[in-house]
């Protein structure tokens, strides 16, 4: 008879990917500790051990995990921008459960370090106004996502989230499309060049 293995240790980061993963599959509104608990083998009150405020330290923990981006500096302050753009796009696309808080919550921790480091790239690349230039870069990606999640019906349950034998399945992830990809290159592509333009 094989070995039993051992149970994983708990840790922050097994937490976040586990509450991740119940957001994105049946709704922020169905993420209670409970079922985190429930996902994680272990009962709710291990949690507080990692996350001592409970609820309202994972749903910053979250909206921190999603817009923490880091993006390597371009040749320009043009380059820099789009990598950082196309790099928060994408995380904030990987997991549109947690989009309503990304949207709502200010940014703490290593979010907020992430926007310092993209207001010095642009800085050090000559942009007169870099603090303005990163609030309009975040306000066109975030706006722009939550169109594409909205446009994706993500958000239209397939069931009633209080159905239990009958559990929400999300239609997709967020956006995706190669028409999606175009509008948000072409809005961006505008945006760069109303900012160069001040």
């Amino acid at each position: 008879m094989p070995a039993k293995r051992p149970p994983v240790p708990l840790s922050r980061e097994r937490i976040i990917d586990a509450a991740l993963h119940i957001a994105d599959g049946q709704g922020l509104r169905r993420l209670t500790m409970r079922r985190l608990g429930d996902a994680l083998e272990v009962e709710a009150m291990a949690i507080y051990h990692h996350l001592p405020r409970g609820k309202d330290a994972l749903m910053d923990a979250l909206a921190e995990h999603v817009t923490a981006v880091h993006a390597e500096p371009g040749e320009s302050w043009q380059e820099s921008a789009r990598a950082w753009c196309r790099a928060s796009r994408a995380a904030l696309r990987e997991h549109p459960g947690v989009l309503a808080l990304a949207l709502t919550k200010p940014p703490r921790g290593r979010a907020a370090i992430a926007i310092r480091e993209q207001t010095d790239q642009l800085a050090d690349a000559g942009l007169a106004d870099p603090a303005g230039a990163v609030r309009a870069l975040r306000a066109y990606v975030f706006g722009a996502v939550a169109v594409e999640v909205q446009q994706s019906g993500w958000a239209e349950p397939q069931a009633d989230p209080g159905d239990e034998n009958e559990p929400w399945r999300p239609p997709s992830r967020g956006g995706g499309s190669p028409e999606a990809d175009t509008d948000f290159e072409h809005g961006l592509d505008a945006l760069l060049a109303g900012l160069g333009a001040r």
